[in-house]
């Protein structure tokens, strides 16, 4: 993530604090920096790397952030740096992988006020909405929200609504979206294509904040939240042409395991025909817990083969954080 004073937005892209109905600077100054160094050996090194960047929100008095949760999976350390400079180690609680949401706990004081939390629910399209990431007011940015719909994403990941905005910001990744009062709707995780009439848009796609309401007491007590977690098969999957393609695999991952190969194309799920990533999704889960298992049917090199992949939890996959 770049420093602050690398660049800005165009002023006229910024907002103002005489066209805002909420105390901008401290809006601002409640969106910290986030670093996280990864172990080499960690299991998702070699996808997100060991050397992470982005944005963090802090939520409440006491300096409790939020953020998205691949900046700090499996992270041994993580530094909080605000606005006036001042740098933090910090304490990965919690990531939880059904939100995406991740939270960190500084480990001294940590000299930045708090979001009043709002709901994605308020936001229509077309509503007007602020961006905000670490830097001050060069680093926000005026946005509208262009899209409320599904995600579906090919690490096995499903939101039944996400918030997606324009112009896009750069530095997206736990980036803060605010409201017209200043309130926090959402959590910046993609940039991303979306279609808007006959256009194609580039934008970001935030996490609603509401998903955080029910996992939050789960997540300081305990790291993680008490619902079952969905079963994993370490295969990323993208929409092709109207077809299931597995693009990647999780090394040593349940379908690595189960002989599922790169350019596969999933035809059913159990006996049942998909019709789209949100679908095959739905369709595993419902099957059972992790441990359950699968039965897939693929398309490969023009024949039909069927395999069992015995799913798993993928948080027994991860190193878990160590308190500094």
């Amino acid at each position: 993530m770049a420093e602050s004073t690398q660049w800005s937005f165009p002023r006229e892209l910024q907002p103002r604090t005489a066209d805002v109905a909420f105390d901008l600077r401290t809006a601002l100054d409640a969106v910290v920096m986030l670093r996280a160094n990864v172990p080499e050996d960690a299991f998702t090194a070699s996808i997100l790397g060991t050397e992470r960047a982005g944005n963090g929100v802090v939520i409440r008095d006491d300096g409790l952030t939020l953020t998205i949760g691949y900046l700090i999976t499996e992270a041994e350390s993580v530094w909080l740096t605000t606005n006036s400079g001042a740098t933090v180690a910090g304490h990965p609680l919690a990531y939880d992988f059904a939100s995406g949401f991740g939270l960190v706990v500084p480990l001294g004081k940590l000299d930045a006020p708090s979001l009043a939390r709002g709901s994605a629910t308020t936001a229509g399209v077309d509503d007007d909405v602020f961006v905000v990431g670490h830097g001050g007011l060069a680093h926000a940015l005026k946005a509208r929200v262009i899209a409320k719909r599904e995600f579906a994403g090919y690490w096995e990941y499903l939101l039944d609504e996400a918030l997606f905005t324009a112009p896009p910001h750069p530095e997206w990744s736990g980036a803060a979206l605010l409201d017209d009062s200043g309130r926090l709707l959402g959590v910046g995780s993609l940039l991303v294509q979306e279609a808007v009439g006959e256009d194609t848009v580039q934008g970001n796609m935030f996490v609603p904040v509401d998903l955080l309401t029910p996992l939050l007491d789960d997540l300081l007590k305990s790291g993680r939240s008490t619902r079952p977690p969905h079963p994993w098969l370490g295969m990323y999957t993208t929409e092709i042409a109207n077809h299931l393609v597995v693009n990647g695999l999780a090394r040593h991952g349940p379908a690595d395991t189960a002989g599922v190969r790169l350019g596969d194309i999933v035809v059913d799920v159990a006996g049942e025909r998909v019709s789209g990533l949100a679908d095959f999704y739905r369709k595993v889960w419902r099957l059972g817990p992790p441990g359950t298992r699968v039965p897939l049917t693929l398309a490969r090199d023009g024949a039909v083969t069927r395999t069992d992949v015995k799913s798993a939890d993928r948080g027994d996959f991860l190193k878990k954080p160590q308190l500094q």
